[in-house]
């Protein structure tokens, strides 16, 4: 038998962490709640709070005013419970089975109905009370507009009556054409509140917000649409140690495929980031990292858990230091081609949040 190793209960710190800047967050909130206008903004926690850890970022949302709050999946409810109240939670999925509609029922979340078939289903488990999302125009998730007359929607008892803008960052005829839809789905179906903007819906003006406006991005420092520049904070900077320096000289080359070649000597660092912490090989050449006010461009080509950077113009970082990336989203959006959803929700899980 191989020997049992007991390992201590104490990880060691990780080389990798997120910077979150809970201010920044509850600005962000007041800022889009005061954009909504006479709704309530709510926040989308789904994906972990799009990556950043829903245990701390619902706490701070709630002690800035926030009270609704949606995920995706059920396995995303009981994160979210352990610092909420069950009725301040809906679950956009629905119940795609008896034992959904029975663990919403147990747990007290409020199930969004996305179809006829998930009426019934809710209805056949005792019901109560839920959210309704009505398809405007996405064709995704939501029942079709053709289908709200149906008498099993009148059994419903519906809180928020949603629907889902398509492009509401771009100027086109389907945000008015959506928005008259929503309207008009709210005159079929008794509700108590109206939904229909997303972070950018709330740029758009008073009548897209209904009651309740559910932004997601721009909580977390996404820039969804020109209006909101300069109103909104950055949240997360991800940091890195340095797992060694090392002197190159002019003409050696750094990294997979010889990509760099150094064209003086250079003093260089690599950290313990790479694609596998959603930190992808499109920041190649590209990435900017920095500390104490100095810009360390990204050497070569990014790999699975390294980078590497020029630190010349750094002479006091050293092995164990830690660095900042360059991560605002907009920015980083236009660097990389990579929407600004995708830059939160690849940050992987050895980040320290």
């Amino acid at each position: 038998m191989g020997r049992v190793v007991t390992l201590p209960t104490d990880l060691p710190p990780p080389a990798l962490r997120l910077d979150i800047d809970h201010d920044a967050l509850q600005s962000n909130w007041r800022a889009l709640n005061r954009m909504s206008g006479a709704a309530r903004a709510g926040a989308a926690v789904k994906a972990d709070a799009y990556g950043l850890g829903v245990r701390k970022v619902v706490p701070t949302l709630q002690a800035a005013g926030c009270d609704d709050f949606f995920v995706a999946h059920w396995a995303e409810v009981r994160a979210v419970l352990e610092v909420a109240r069950p009725e301040s939670l809906s679950v956009l999925h629905g119940p795609l089975s008896g034992a959904d509609a029975a663990y919403a029922r147990a747990a007290g979340v409020k199930p969004v109905i996305n179809s006829l078939e998930q009426a019934r289903r809710w209805i056949d488990a005792g019901g109560g009370r839920c959210d309704l999302m009505v398809d405007t125009g996405m064709n995704r998730l939501g029942v079709a507009l053709e289908e709200l007359g149906d008498p099993v929607l009148a059994v419903l008892e519906v809180d928020v009556l949603l629907s889902h803008l398509v492009a509401a960052e771009e100027d086109t005829p389907l945000n008015a054409l959506q928005r008259d839809r929503w309207e008009h789905a709210r005159t079929l179906v008794p509700h108590r509140r109206g939904s229909l903007a997303n972070s950018a819906g709330i740029a758009l003006g008073d009548a897209y917000h209904g009651d309740l406006t559910r932004p997601g991005i721009a909580l977390y420092g996404g820039v969804p649409r020109p209006e909101m520049a300069g109103r909104l904070r950055q949240v997360v900077r991800p940091q890195a140690a340095i797992l060694q320096v090392r002197h190159v000289t002019a003409g050696e080359t750094v990294g997979y495929n010889a990509t760099f070649t150094a064209p003086a000597a250079m003093r260089v660092a690599t950290i313990a980031l790479g694609y596998a912490d959603g930190y992808l090989r499109c920041w190649s050449g590209k990435g900017r990292f920095h500390a104490d006010g100095v810009e360390l461009p990204v050497l070569g080509r990014v790999s699975m858990d390294l980078t590497v950077v020029d630190i010349t113009n750094a002479p006091q970082l050293g092995e164990g230091d830690w660095i900042t990336v360059d991560y605002a989203l907009e920015q980083a959006a236009a660097t990389t081609g990579l929407s600004q959803y995708e830059l939160l929700t690849l940050l992987g899980r050895r980040f320290d949040r």
